[in-house]
């Protein structure tokens, strides 16, 4: 193939022989390939001077496969007919068979709850399937996704380059993550004593602003910042400090620590929807649609049960 290409053959051409081979007409063969007859004339002068020799003799007022075009022919039928048939057949996607590796990005507060449930998923439907999750946000997200490095991403985005698709998958607010052993807050601390306490945040720009100021322009007493929500549970365990975290991930924390507890906003914290998002190049690739699925699955079950909780 490369040194095909190193010759400057056009696999057209083949195509072009081919039907003036099977027809013996260039007329009849323009009217199958739908071009003109000059472009199929042309086409046939520019395969033999790529050959090196003469593919046709004329026969009455048609053409006939000369001997160097009939080896030619029957050398490259079964080839061509072979893709055809690749392009044109089926897809044979069996998510319990496919050995397909995925790329999804993920916010790091998306992969503490969504990443062990889609793996149990997969782990019953797709047992072969693997999943490479690299970190995002929505900073980087869009670009990540324009370049061809995901197929997929789980976050909170704002304006997205074309040809990305997006789906909101949950819409889930705040809480405040505490150590009852620590610091007396009842199921909903009071204003003055949330800013009053000292916090954990998480930070995206490696500063002591989190969520809280960045939204509601208010600072509390900050200190620790940390850049994901992965280790904020172990650094509420056992202080006084407050964390106010996305209740999908307080939940996956509880789970791990169920000694510690929740307590409601005194405020409204408006957030932005958690979003499915992935390049409109993968929306017919049954493989990402299949995980596409799983994923909106998920989302759906582990909200159903934070809501119920």
């Amino acid at each position: 193939m490369t040194r095909s290409y190193g010759r400057d053959l056009d696999l057209n051409l083949l195509r072009v022989f081919a039907v003036v081979a099977e027809t013996g007409s260039v007329t009849q063969a323009a009217t199958r390939l739908y071009l003109t007859q000059p472009a199929v004339s042309a086409a046939l002068r520019r395969l033999t001077v790529a050959v090196g020799a003469p593919l046709f003799v004329r026969q009455g007022r048609g053409l006939r496969l000369g001997s160097r075009g009939a080896r030619l022919h029957a050398a490259i039928r079964p080839h061509l007919q072979a893709l055809v048939d690749a392009a044109l057949s089926p897809t044979d996607f069996d998510p319990k068979t496919s050995e397909r590796t995925l790329r999804i990005g993920m916010s790091d507060a998306t992969e503490v709850w969504l990443l062990p449930a889609l793996l149990g998923v997969l782990g019953a439907e797709a047992p072969r399937m693997r999943v490479v999750a690299l970190p995002v946000q929505f900073r980087t997200v869009g670009d990540a996704l324009a370049s061809g490095g995901l197929d997929a991403a789980i976050t909170v985005a704002d304006e997205l380059p074309a040809g990305i698709s997006r789906r909101a998958i949950h819409r889930g607010g705040f809480v405040c993550l505490f150590d009852p052993r620590r610091v007396r807050a009842g199921r909903r601390i009071s204003e003055a004593r949330y800013f009053a306490h000292e916090h954990v945040v998480v930070s995206y720009n490696g500063d002591l602003r989190g969520i809280v100021e960045d939204v509601l322009r208010r600072a509390r007493r900050v200190r620790c910042a940390v850049s994901t929500f992965a280790n904020v549970g172990a650094i509420v365990d056992g202080s006084a400090l407050l964390a106010t975290v996305p209740s999908i991930v307080a939940r996956q924390i509880l789970r791990v620590r169920p000694h510690l507890r929740v307590a409601a906003l005194p405020f409204t914290l408006p957030g932005s929807p958690l979003e499915l998002l992935w390049p409109a190049a993968a929306e017919d690739d049954e493989a990402c649609a299949f995980i596409r699925a799983c994923i909106v699955r998920v989302a759906g079950e582990v909200a159903g049960e934070v809501a119920g909780a």
